[in-house]
């Protein structure tokens, strides 16, 4: 796809060398040859095409301002939860009391945003933003701040998940934990009363999950170790938290909850799940490796992969974005399955979650450290309208 990229970029310059050409129609050229399609998200996407239609002059202009009004009503629609989303953070917290951790709440709302806009999910995306926030929190505390005993600690009361355990934690995890429990236990007991299962088990084994694979890579931290690109793999596709969203998002939008789902989310890892997870970690690893490497981490897929072959980083990167071109090739098989377990909603949230991943990481780390870039797709599709072009 990159070598094609480059090829017909090159030949559009010289084709149009010394021409006139529609500047209009070169920027959808461009813009259809950057990413496919399929892998944008959806919303950003909405939005660049609105405003390049305004740009033609054969725009069908009551058709251009019904979009424009749609794009608009939604996004003040999603402005209101993220003030919601706003008093929640500022009550639990976590943002005040761990000066070491990344305060991205905007971020995390604009990913749950990627992955499902309708106005009808907006519980959905509430919750969503609320387990990427501690995702993120949590995250810090195995990366840049606890030591590994403190870590071990940490990862077995979320094992237990054990509220008296808790006494047992410094301070500072004592927060993330109660925050944790306390948040956990309230998604669970929404999802009893509005559907009458009892999820929490689910839930605390989904997070004992992720936190073990977190402690897997502080160890291989500490101990400056680089696994197997294989053991990596297996470990990340956890650690990512793509298998704790699935989960997660399967009781926020599925109507009727049936056990051979859930073993496919989280046993068995149905190609959705893992596809989606892995399009995840690889396009984390290709954009972060570099500032990854500088503060410390020992393993990426990146340096796994040439550690185990011997080949260059260029040569590891190139069989990365391979990698990440066959699971969307297998995820896509698997979205029209006739035998798939799982209702349109979260078949397609699912999707999108490899689609913001891919939107969040395409030029940079967009979650951790965003540039203006990544600041200003949020901007376009949570804060700024649209605004109305006048005809000519």
């Amino acid at each position: 796809m990159e070598e094609a990229k480059v090829f017909t970029t090159k030949h559009l310059k010289e084709y149009t060398k010394g021409e006139i050409v529609d500047k209009d129609l070169v920027d959808q050229i461009n813009h259809a040859l950057e990413m496919p399609l399929h892998h944008r998200m959806l919303r950003l996407e909405a939005r660049w095409y609105i405003e390049a239609y305004g740009r033609r002059r054969d725009a069908n202009y009551l058709l251009l301002e019904m979009a424009k009004l749609d794009f608009n009503m939604v996004q003040s629609i999603l402005q209101g939860e993220f003030e919601d989303m706003s008093r929640w953070w500022s009550d639990i917290g976590l943002g005040k009391k761990l000066s070491f951790i990344r305060d991205r709440l905007m971020e995390c709302f604009f990913w749950t945003v990627g992955m499902v806009f309708e106005p009808k999910f907006s519980d959905c995306r509430k919750s969503l933003t609320k387990l990427a926030a501690l995702v993120t929190t949590i995250d810090d505390v195995y990366d840049v701040y606890g030591s590994l005993d403190e870590l071990e600690l940490f990862t077995a009361t979320v094992n237990r998940w054990d509220i008296k355990a808790v006494e047992t934690l410094p301070d500072y995890m004592k927060f993330c934990f109660l925050a944790l429990y306390d948040t956990t236990n309230e998604m669970a007991d929404g999802i009893l009363k509005q559907k009458g299962v009892n999820i929490i088990s689910y839930l605390t084994r989904a997070w004992a999950a992720l936190c073990t694979t977190f402690f897997v890579e502080a160890k291989w931290r500490f101990n400056g170790e680089i696994p197997t690109f294989k053991a990596y793999l297996d470990n990340g596709v956890v650690s990512v938290s793509g298998v704790l969203i699935s989960i997660h998002t399967y009781f926020l939008l599925t109507e009727t909850i049936i056990k051979e789902a859930l073993e496919c989310i989280e046993k068995k890892y149905h190609p959705l799940v893992e596809c989606s997870s892995l399009i995840f970690r690889l396009s984390n690893d290709l954009a972060t490796s570099k500032a990854e490497l500088e503060r410390g981490e020992s393993a990426n897929a990146i340096v796994c992969y040439m550690h185990e072959t011997g080949l260059s980083e260029q040569e590891a990167q190139k069989h990365i974005s391979s990698l990440i071109d066959e699971a969307w090739k297998k995820m896509n098989k698997a979205r029209i399955a006739a035998d798939s377990p799982f209702e349109k909603p979260f078949i397609e949230t699912t999707i999108n979650l490899a689609r913001i991943a891919k939107c969040t990481y395409q030029n940079g780390d967009g979650h951790g450290a965003p540039d203006n870039k990544a600041k200003d797709r949020v901007l376009s599709v949570i804060i700024k309208p649209i605004a109305s072009i006048a005809k000519t």
